[in-house]
């Protein structure tokens, strides 16, 4: 993997699936990408049904949203790989990329949340989402509070997709 320093873009890191298998970003080189640190316990988990709207809407014009769960707000995902996969297909019918759970920050913090949060700003809680450009460059972060459909989010989805 790439050190954060070298890299120069998202597409220089690699995260594992929620099942385990290697997830190159550069397999995304070419498409829009929404990063988002998720949480199964946390009052914005409903977010997940907007994550995948957005997802569904736009993956055809080349958005791809990819969860990255992970427990460093409030210790809000405390779950297996395999109960996050579980409850997010259960109850938010998830259909989008999820990687392995990550630290998103402190000291074990994943290489590609350091490179996340050294362009952009790190995440303040679950759900900081990272619209990221077809180049791989970090084109926006938007906190928690922005709802995955809200206007601010999807103008900008549109905007990169163009």
């Amino acid at each position: 993997m790439t050190p954060m320093l070298q890299a120069e873009s998202v597409h220089d890191f690699t995260l594992k699936t929620i099942d385990g298998s290697g997830m190159p970003l550069s397999a995304y080189k070419g498409k829009v990408m929404l990063v988002v640190n998720t949480a199964s316990q946390c009052g914005y988990t409903p977010q997940y049904t907007g994550l995948e709207a957005v997802s569904n809407k736009f993956k055809d014009r080349g958005l791809v949203v990819l969860g990255v769960p992970a427990n460093n707000f409030g210790g809000q995902e405390p779950g297996t790989n395999e109960e996050i996969k579980t409850f997010c297909t259960r109850n938010y019918k998830v259909t989008f990329p999820m990687a392995s759970k990550v630290s998103v920050k402190g000291g074990d913090e994943a290489p590609l949340f350091k490179y996340l949060s050294s362009v952009s700003g790190a995440p303040k809680w679950n759900f900081t989402k990272y619209l990221v450009g077809r180049d791989g460059k970090v084109i926006k972060r938007f906190d928690s509070g922005v709802a995955p459909e809200s206007a601010e989010l999807t103008s900008a989805i549109e905007a990169a997709l163009k």
